[in-house]
Protein backbone atom coordinates (compact mmCIF):
# COMPACT_ATOMS: atom_id res chain seq x y z
CA UNK A 1 0.00 0.00 0.00
CA UNK A 2 1.34 3.57 -1.08
CA UNK A 3 -0.07 6.64 0.44
CA UNK A 4 0.15 10.00 -1.80
CA UNK A 5 -1.06 13.41 -0.28
CA UNK A 6 -0.19 15.13 -3.22
CA UNK A 7 -1.21 14.84 -6.80
CA UNK A 8 1.59 15.91 -8.23
CA UNK A 9 3.97 13.25 -6.53
CA UNK A 10 1.56 10.42 -8.39
CA UNK A 11 3.72 7.91 -10.00
CA UNK A 12 2.60 6.69 -13.80
CA UNK A 13 2.24 3.02 -11.29
CA UNK A 14 -0.66 4.29 -9.54
CA UNK A 15 -2.83 5.23 -13.05
CA UNK A 16 -4.77 3.73 -15.32
CA UNK A 17 -6.14 1.53 -12.91
CA UNK A 18 -9.97 0.83 -10.87
CA UNK A 19 -10.66 4.25 -8.63
CA UNK A 20 -13.15 4.71 -5.26
CA UNK A 21 -13.60 8.25 -4.46
CA UNK A 22 -14.80 8.90 -1.10
CA UNK A 23 -14.30 9.54 2.73
CA UNK A 24 -14.19 6.52 3.99
CA UNK A 25 -14.43 6.76 7.49
CA UNK A 26 -13.47 3.86 9.60
CA UNK A 27 -13.13 1.63 7.04
CA UNK A 28 -16.32 -0.37 7.82
CA UNK A 29 -18.17 -3.70 6.30
CA UNK A 30 -19.34 -1.49 3.74
CA UNK A 31 -16.46 -0.17 2.53
CA UNK A 32 -14.72 -3.71 2.46
CA UNK A 33 -17.51 -4.94 0.25
CA UNK A 34 -16.85 -2.12 -2.15
CA UNK A 35 -13.26 -2.80 -1.87
CA UNK A 36 -13.38 -6.17 -2.64
CA UNK A 37 -15.21 -5.05 -5.95
CA UNK A 38 -12.44 -2.40 -6.47
CA UNK A 39 -10.07 -4.85 -6.01
CA UNK A 40 -11.69 -7.18 -8.63
CA UNK A 41 -12.41 -4.71 -11.09
CA UNK A 42 -8.41 -3.61 -10.75
CA UNK A 43 -7.76 -7.28 -12.02
CA UNK A 44 -10.09 -6.56 -14.90
CA UNK A 45 -8.64 -3.51 -16.39
CA UNK A 46 -4.94 -4.78 -15.25
CA UNK A 47 -3.91 -1.70 -13.25
CA UNK A 48 -3.84 -0.98 -9.49
CA UNK A 49 -6.47 -0.72 -7.45
CA UNK A 50 -6.61 3.28 -6.27
CA UNK A 51 -8.57 4.63 -3.00
CA UNK A 52 -9.11 8.37 -3.36
CA UNK A 53 -10.24 10.53 0.17
CA UNK A 54 -10.29 13.52 1.30
CA UNK A 55 -8.06 15.00 3.76
CA UNK A 56 -9.87 16.62 5.60
CA UNK A 57 -13.47 15.78 5.23
CA UNK A 58 -14.71 18.71 2.99
CA UNK A 59 -17.35 19.31 5.90
CA UNK A 60 -14.09 20.71 8.19
CA UNK A 61 -13.47 23.22 4.94
CA UNK A 62 -16.90 24.40 4.06
CA UNK A 63 -18.84 24.09 7.72
CA UNK A 64 -16.09 23.33 10.74
CA UNK A 65 -19.16 23.16 13.19
CA UNK A 66 -20.88 20.60 11.63
CA UNK A 67 -18.04 18.36 10.49
CA UNK A 68 -18.45 15.17 12.34
CA UNK A 69 -15.81 13.55 14.46
CA UNK A 70 -13.24 11.50 12.53
CA UNK A 71 -13.20 7.67 13.35
CA UNK A 72 -9.58 7.44 11.17
CA UNK A 73 -6.74 9.28 9.86
CA UNK A 74 -5.42 8.78 6.58
CA UNK A 75 -2.64 6.92 7.81
CA UNK A 76 -4.90 4.33 9.43
CA UNK A 77 -7.01 4.60 6.51
CA UNK A 78 -4.27 3.32 4.41
CA UNK A 79 -3.33 0.44 6.81
CA UNK A 80 -7.00 -0.76 6.58
CA UNK A 81 -7.21 -0.81 2.51
CA UNK A 82 -3.83 -2.30 1.97
CA UNK A 83 -5.36 -4.91 4.32
CA UNK A 84 -8.02 -5.03 1.67
CA UNK A 85 -5.81 -5.50 -1.29
CA UNK A 86 -5.85 -1.88 -2.16
CA UNK A 87 -2.48 -0.36 -4.18
CA UNK A 88 -2.79 2.98 -3.06
CA UNK A 89 -4.61 5.61 -1.21
CA UNK A 90 -4.61 9.20 -2.11
CA UNK A 91 -5.43 11.59 0.65
CA UNK A 92 -6.39 14.86 -1.58
CA UNK A 93 -6.01 17.97 0.41
CA UNK A 94 -9.22 19.59 0.48
CA UNK A 95 -9.40 22.97 -0.02
CA UNK A 96 -11.55 25.52 -1.72
CA UNK A 97 -10.06 25.20 -5.31
CA UNK A 98 -11.27 21.73 -5.01
CA UNK A 99 -14.62 22.64 -3.61
CA UNK A 100 -15.44 24.80 -6.51
CA UNK A 101 -14.94 22.33 -9.23
CA UNK A 102 -18.58 21.34 -10.13
CA UNK A 103 -18.84 17.63 -10.93
CA UNK A 104 -17.76 17.74 -14.54
CA UNK A 105 -14.72 19.23 -13.67
CA UNK A 106 -14.04 17.17 -10.99
CA UNK A 107 -14.80 14.14 -13.51
CA UNK A 108 -12.67 15.66 -16.26
CA UNK A 109 -9.43 16.88 -13.89
CA UNK A 110 -9.37 14.62 -11.66
CA UNK A 111 -10.65 11.27 -12.40
CA UNK A 112 -9.48 11.40 -16.09
CA UNK A 113 -6.66 13.75 -16.40
CA UNK A 114 -5.18 12.95 -13.06
CA UNK A 115 -5.70 9.38 -12.25
CA UNK A 116 -6.52 8.42 -15.65
CA UNK A 117 -9.23 6.08 -14.60
CA UNK A 118 -10.26 2.42 -16.33
CA UNK A 119 -12.91 1.99 -13.94
CA UNK A 120 -15.20 3.07 -10.83
CA UNK A 121 -16.57 1.75 -8.04
CA UNK A 122 -18.91 3.71 -6.00
CA UNK A 123 -21.79 3.57 -3.46
CA UNK A 124 -25.36 4.46 -4.66
CA UNK A 125 -25.59 7.48 -2.49
CA UNK A 126 -22.53 9.02 -4.39
CA UNK A 127 -22.02 12.33 -4.93
CA UNK A 128 -19.42 15.10 -6.18
CA UNK A 129 -18.88 18.00 -7.12
CA UNK A 130 -19.65 21.58 -5.99
CA UNK A 131 -22.44 21.53 -3.28
CA UNK A 132 -22.70 17.69 -4.06
CA UNK A 133 -24.26 18.24 -7.53
CA UNK A 134 -23.04 15.23 -9.12
CA UNK A 135 -25.25 11.92 -8.30
CA UNK A 136 -24.49 8.66 -9.44
CA UNK A 137 -26.87 9.19 -12.24
CA UNK A 138 -24.62 11.77 -13.14
CA UNK A 139 -21.31 9.70 -12.96
CA UNK A 140 -23.07 7.15 -15.02
CA UNK A 141 -23.91 9.61 -17.99
CA UNK A 142 -20.12 10.45 -17.72
CA UNK A 143 -18.51 7.37 -17.31
CA UNK A 144 -20.42 6.26 -20.62
CA UNK A 145 -19.55 8.86 -22.62
CA UNK A 146 -16.04 8.94 -21.88
CA UNK A 147 -15.94 5.10 -21.83
CA UNK A 148 -14.95 4.39 -17.95
CA UNK A 149 -16.74 1.01 -16.99
CA UNK A 150 -18.66 1.92 -13.67
CA UNK A 151 -19.60 -0.78 -11.23
CA UNK A 152 -21.95 0.19 -8.12
CA UNK A 153 -22.03 -1.52 -4.87
CA UNK A 154 -25.06 -1.78 -2.83
CA UNK A 155 -24.81 -0.81 0.79
CA UNK A 156 -24.17 -3.64 3.20
CA UNK A 157 -26.92 -4.14 6.59
CA UNK A 158 -26.11 -5.35 9.47
CA UNK A 159 -28.29 -6.35 12.28
CA UNK A 160 -31.12 -4.83 9.98
CA UNK A 161 -29.35 -1.73 9.33
CA UNK A 162 -27.41 -0.24 6.72
CA UNK A 163 -23.40 0.22 7.90
CA UNK A 164 -22.39 3.91 8.19
CA UNK A 165 -19.33 5.86 9.61
CA UNK A 166 -22.36 7.84 11.69
CA UNK A 167 -23.66 5.05 13.34
CA UNK A 168 -20.19 3.94 14.28
CA UNK A 169 -19.70 7.39 15.82
CA UNK A 170 -22.73 6.73 17.25
CA UNK A 171 -22.07 3.46 19.19
CA UNK A 172 -18.53 5.11 19.94
CA UNK A 173 -20.18 8.03 21.47
CA UNK A 174 -22.42 5.21 24.05
CA UNK A 175 -18.72 3.45 24.51
CA UNK A 176 -20.26 0.18 22.86
CA UNK A 177 -17.10 -0.25 20.95
CA UNK A 178 -17.96 -4.20 21.08
CA UNK A 179 -20.87 -3.34 18.62
CA UNK A 180 -18.97 -0.69 17.09
CA UNK A 181 -16.28 -3.34 16.61
CA UNK A 182 -18.11 -5.56 14.88
CA UNK A 183 -18.81 -2.83 11.91
CA UNK A 184 -15.73 -2.23 11.42
CA UNK A 185 -13.12 -4.33 9.68
CA UNK A 186 -10.99 -4.20 12.45
CA UNK A 187 -11.01 -3.29 16.16
CA UNK A 188 -11.62 0.74 16.49
CA UNK A 189 -8.06 2.11 16.81
CA UNK A 190 -7.08 6.13 18.10
CA UNK A 191 -3.85 7.39 18.01
CA UNK A 192 -2.47 10.06 20.85
CA UNK A 193 1.29 10.97 22.47
CA UNK A 194 2.28 10.04 26.17
CA UNK A 195 2.25 13.73 28.18
CA UNK A 196 2.70 14.03 31.87
CA UNK A 197 -0.15 13.47 33.90
CA UNK A 198 -0.39 13.44 38.11
CA UNK A 199 1.57 10.65 38.29
CA UNK A 200 -0.54 9.16 40.84
CA UNK A 201 -0.57 5.73 39.34
CA UNK A 202 2.78 4.64 39.75
CA UNK A 203 2.19 5.09 43.35
CA UNK A 204 -0.82 2.80 42.96
CA UNK A 205 1.19 -0.13 41.02
CA UNK A 206 -0.53 1.16 38.05
CA UNK A 207 1.79 3.16 36.07
CA UNK A 208 -0.71 4.76 32.90
CA UNK A 209 0.25 6.65 29.70
CA UNK A 210 -2.04 9.59 29.63
CA UNK A 211 -2.36 10.22 25.66
CA UNK A 212 -2.81 13.90 24.27
CA UNK A 213 -3.11 15.30 21.07
CA UNK A 214 -5.41 12.66 20.10
CA UNK A 215 -7.39 13.92 16.62
CA UNK A 216 -10.11 10.72 16.18
CA UNK A 217 -13.19 10.35 18.69
CA UNK A 218 -12.79 9.26 21.64
CA UNK A 219 -15.14 6.47 23.29
CA UNK A 220 -17.62 7.80 25.93
CA UNK A 221 -16.26 7.67 29.59
CA UNK A 222 -15.92 4.17 30.93
CA UNK A 223 -13.12 1.79 31.65
CA UNK A 224 -12.14 -0.59 28.60
CA UNK A 225 -10.23 -2.98 28.00
CA UNK A 226 -7.86 -3.39 24.75
CA UNK A 227 -4.43 -3.39 23.47
CA UNK A 228 -1.75 -0.70 23.03
CA UNK A 229 0.42 -0.81 20.09
CA UNK A 230 4.50 0.80 20.77
CA UNK A 231 6.96 -0.19 18.24
CA UNK A 232 6.19 -3.93 17.02
CA UNK A 233 4.84 -4.85 19.90
CA UNK A 234 0.98 -4.92 21.51
CA UNK A 235 0.17 -5.01 24.92
CA UNK A 236 -2.87 -5.82 26.92
CA UNK A 237 -4.41 -2.49 28.60
CA UNK A 238 -6.72 -1.39 30.61
CA UNK A 239 -8.11 1.85 29.61
CA UNK A 240 -9.83 4.93 31.29
CA UNK A 241 -11.84 7.29 29.95
CA UNK A 242 -13.08 10.29 31.81
CA UNK A 243 -12.72 11.90 34.55
CA UNK A 244 -11.16 10.73 37.72
CA UNK A 245 -14.10 10.94 40.80
CA UNK A 246 -11.93 9.21 43.84
CA UNK A 247 -9.52 12.11 43.83
CA UNK A 248 -11.96 14.39 42.71
CA UNK A 249 -10.61 15.29 39.68
CA UNK A 250 -13.56 16.08 36.83
CA UNK A 251 -11.35 16.78 34.01
CA UNK A 252 -11.87 14.36 31.03
CA UNK A 253 -8.58 12.30 30.32
CA UNK A 254 -7.46 9.21 28.58
CA UNK A 255 -5.01 6.68 30.46
CA UNK A 256 -4.18 3.68 29.34
CA UNK A 257 -2.49 0.89 31.71
CA UNK A 258 -0.51 -1.54 29.69
CA UNK A 259 0.12 -4.74 31.20
CA UNK A 260 3.62 -5.65 32.55
CA UNK A 261 5.51 -3.14 30.27
CA UNK A 262 8.54 -1.64 31.81
CA UNK A 263 9.91 1.26 29.80
CA UNK A 264 9.64 5.20 29.76
CA UNK A 265 6.44 6.13 27.22
CA UNK A 266 6.66 9.95 27.78
CA UNK A 267 6.44 11.84 24.62
CA UNK A 268 6.16 8.99 22.44
CA UNK A 269 3.25 8.02 20.15
CA UNK A 270 1.08 4.90 20.74
CA UNK A 271 -1.97 3.28 19.06
CA UNK A 272 -4.79 1.81 21.49
CA UNK A 273 -7.67 -0.45 20.39
CA UNK A 274 -10.50 -0.71 22.13
CA UNK A 275 -12.33 -4.21 22.35
CA UNK A 276 -14.62 -4.04 25.09
CA UNK A 277 -16.23 -1.67 27.92
CA UNK A 278 -15.85 -3.14 31.00
CA UNK A 279 -17.65 -0.86 33.36
CA UNK A 280 -18.72 2.64 34.19
CA UNK A 281 -16.41 5.30 36.13
CA UNK A 282 -17.39 5.48 39.78
CA UNK A 283 -16.34 7.16 43.14
CA UNK A 284 -15.01 4.85 45.41
CA UNK A 285 -14.88 5.35 49.52
CA UNK A 286 -11.35 4.41 49.73
CA UNK A 287 -8.10 4.01 48.16
CA UNK A 288 -7.87 0.34 48.88
CA UNK A 289 -11.47 0.06 47.15
CA UNK A 290 -9.71 1.61 44.18
CA UNK A 291 -6.95 -0.54 43.60
CA UNK A 292 -9.19 -3.87 44.27
CA UNK A 293 -11.49 -2.69 41.02
CA UNK A 294 -8.25 -1.92 38.93
CA UNK A 295 -7.13 -5.21 39.88
CA UNK A 296 -10.51 -6.68 38.15
CA UNK A 297 -10.34 -4.58 35.37
CA UNK A 298 -6.60 -5.82 34.61
CA UNK A 299 -7.88 -9.28 34.75
CA UNK A 300 -11.00 -8.79 33.15
CA UNK A 301 -8.50 -7.49 30.48
CA UNK A 302 -5.75 -10.16 29.97
CA UNK A 303 -9.16 -12.55 29.42
CA UNK A 304 -10.38 -10.25 26.86
CA UNK A 305 -7.23 -9.09 25.02
CA UNK A 306 -4.86 -12.05 25.17
CA UNK A 307 -5.39 -14.27 22.35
Amino acid sequence: MRLFRDLDDLSESVRGGAVAIGNFDGVHRGHACLAGALVARAQRVDGPAVVFTFDPHPVCVLRPNEAPPPLSSARRKAELFGALGVDALIAYPTDESLLRLDAGQFFEQIVRGRLDARALVEGPDFRFGRGRQGTIDTLVRLCRDAGIALEVVEPVEWDGHVVSSSRVRALLARGDVAAANRLLTEPYRLRGTVIHGAGRGNGLGFPTANLGRIDTIVPADGIYAGRALVDDGAWPAAISVGPNPTFDEGGRKLEVYLVDYNGNLYDRTIEVDFLARLRDIVRFATIDDLVAQMNRDVEATLQIAVP
